[in-house]
């Protein structure tokens, strides 16, 4: 087994077939497929990159990360990605980290690679850097070193690296083997109903598992076309799907809220056939609200990077308002307490995940792996429920339940009650310290443009609807919400703002 295997066939099977569509420009599976292969060879030949090796993708999203991400595979190396908004500290302690022997970047990004990491031998550049010792992407591929032999794997052996975004102390790298990526992929095509046909449009960065696993390696796994493109710019993205004739839209739950306020967005939507969110919750309100724009269904999943990332789905048979569906085949989900033990129907607890998608472990990290996976089950630190069908319902991250005198509020229930107020674009909620209850409810508010809301108002609103602990005392327009890459509200950033003003 070989991550490679899906590229090779596609081109055995489809090699005229468009692979990638990036800026107007077309590539083949035929010449996706070679320019990996022969990329392959000039790692191996150049920087004797073998089975078992890491090597760095420090890249956007390019047609070039495909192809070294399946160069990479094809020689038995491990690939580390990087997230593209890092700097430079934490770019060093991701390379010294993973023991990356290599590095393929673009020159704006190596400005941001230090000099000194011990195990890097080599630098590839997309592009013309003004770096000593860099070799261009381009001059590769041009090279003629003589083709090397696909190796193959067992399925628990890593094939890919992806760092956790450290919300609490340093990041975590996420082992991921060939059996959970080729996993991940078959699941991902049976829910989605991808064929080749499919026309997958991608704007999440392919450094993060939902891009490079659920995305770019299922569409090649099914022979499907991507189009690519570099970052998110609504209207740039509304052009492609209409002009490229898009069939699967994939994003997350605030690029759903962002074109829900933009007026006649229809036209450029006739050819989408089916919508996905994951990454972080879909507030129900927006769910429902574009339903009833569209008449189609946002469909949902739910994952970890560490459970590379697909678990559960909401649902090739039964949707349910609110849920992240059932399990997938061969994967079993449970909600145990504080002792481990598993919990009834309907009671609150941690989500634990286990089958073939669970992580091999994080990397060079036995003691945390350990800590993590007991007994062959991921304990996601995802707090939430399940009904007596299995179907999953998230109440929130353990870490970001809010104290207030005792009592416990999640605050995706503020979240998803604010949603429904017709003058809120979109909300993140926190607890903030506070000197009698311990901490107090605070709400950041996206406000719709030319709502004249005030804060009396929104507390009042919630007031009269959720008890009186839960409702915000505290309430802040902001302009936007800080994000990650992938979409996810920071609320570390939020809560970092507020010890700052303390």
């Amino acid at each position: 087994m070989n991550i490679f295997d899906s590229l090779e066939l596609a081109n055995n099977q489809c090699p005229d077939k468009e692979a990638v569509i990036f800026k107007g420009q077309s590539t083949s599976y035929r010449e996706l497929y070679h320019q990996a292969c022969r990329l392959s060879a000039v790692l191996s030949k150049r920087f004797n990159l073998k089975r078992g090796d890491r090597a760095a993708l420090f890249l956007p999203n390019i047609p070039e990360f495909i192809i070294a991400y399946y160069a990479i595979q094809r020689l038995g190396g491990i690939a580390v990605s990087l997230n593209v908004m890092l700097k430079r500290d934490e770019v060093d302690f991701i390379l010294r980290d993973s023991g990356a022997q290599l590095i393929v970047s673009v020159p704006p990004f190596l400005e941001q690679v230090p000099e000194n990491i011990p195990t890097l031998q080599g630098i590839i550049s997309v592009g013309e850097a003004n770096r000593s010792g860099c070799v261009r992407f381009s001059d590769l591929l041009s090279d003629s070193a003589q083709e090397i032999p696909l190796v193959s794997f067992d399925r628990d052996e890593g094939a890919a690296i992806l760092y956790t975004s450290g919300t609490t102390g340093k990041p975590k790298g996420v082992l991921l083997t060939h059996g959970n990526l080729k996993f991940n992929a078959e699941a991902t095509i049976r829910c989605t109903q991808m064929s080749a046909d499919d026309r997958l449009l991608c704007f999440l960065p392919l450094f993060h598992c939902f891009g490079q696993n659920f995305i770019m390696n299922s569409a090649v796994d099914t022979r499907a076309a991507l189009i690519l493109h570099e970052r998110f710019v609504p209207n740039e993205i509304l052009e492609s799907v209409l002009a490229d004739r898009a069939t699967i839209f994939l994003a997350v739950p605030a690029v759903y809220i962002r074109f829900l306020a933009q007026p006649d967005i229809e036209k450029y939507l006739q050819t989408v056939r089916y919508y996905f969110t994951a990454a972080a919750p879909m507030p129900v309100e927006v769910a429902r609200r574009w339903r009833e724009r569209f008449g189609k269904l946002i469909y949902e999943g739910y994952g970890l990077t560490e459970t590379s990332p697909f678990a559960s789905y909401n649902h090739h048979t039964e949707y349910r308002d609110g849920s992240v569906g059932s399990a997938l085949d061969g994967v079993e989900i449970k909600v145990i307490d504080d002792k481990g033990d598993t919990l009834a129907p309907d009671e609150i607890g941690e989500i634990a995940i286990k089958g073939p998608n669970v992580m091999k472990g994080y990397y060079n990290r036995p003691e945390e792996t350990a800590e993590a996976i007991r007994d062959g089950w991921f304990l996601s630190g995802d707090i939430g429920k399940m009904d007596k069908d299995g179907y999953v319902y998230l109440i929130d991250r353990a870490k970001d339940m809010v104290n207030v005198s005792g009592f416990k509020v999640w605050p995706r229930e503020v979240e998803e009650l604010l949603a429904k107020h017709d003058g809120v674009v979109e909300t993140a909620v926190i607890g903030i310290p506070d000197p009698v209850s311990g901490e107090a409810v605070k709400a950041f508010v996206v406000k719709k443009e030319g709502a004249g809301l005030t804060e009396p108002e929104v507390i009042a609103f919630c007031r009269d609807r959720i008890a009186n602990y839960k409702a915000p005392h505290f309430v802040e327009f902001v302009d936007s919400l800080p994000r990650n890459p992938s979409g996810k509200i920071l609320k570390r950033e939020l809560r970092a703002r507020e010890a700052e003003k303390m």
